[in-house]
């Protein structure tokens, strides 16, 4: 006889605590480069952020946000094996844009353009 698998509750909270602790810990990292750059205007404080530190938060988000996205689709019922199958190109092609937007944002900034920041033309 068939029985069908418990919906991933726990691995859906475990991913959302992920991804928010990790976005926390990316955030603080993010705004101290930044604020030491604006302080001393070097151009080693912008370099710094392609290095680990910056880049652990970051795949912590990802990897969060692939356990919670996969364990919401188990919830409905998708197999383990498709839900990461759906959920995983989903995000790594997310992160893959957001990493480049924010390398381009970056530049901007060390290069003095800060309209790259301004919301308020929106």
């Amino acid at each position: 006889m068939y029985y069908p698998q418990t919906p991933p509750y726990f691995l859906l909270v475990v991913g959302l605590l992920m991804a928010v602790a990790s976005g926390l810990a990316f955030s603080a990292v993010l705004k101290e480069a930044v604020s030491d750059w604006y302080k001393k205007r070097s151009t080693r404080s912008i370099s710094k952020l392609q290095g680990f530190e910056i880049q652990l938060p970051f795949i912590g988000i990802c990897l969060g946000s692939c356990i919670f996205l996969a364990s919401g689709m188990g919830i409905f019922g998708f197999t383990p094996l498709i839900a990461y199958g759906m959920a995983l190109p989903l995000v790594l092609l997310s992160a893959g844009l957001v990493w480049a937007q924010l390398k381009k944002n970056l530049a901007d900034l060390e290069s003095g353009n800060t309209r790259a920041f301004e919301l308020d033309g929106f």
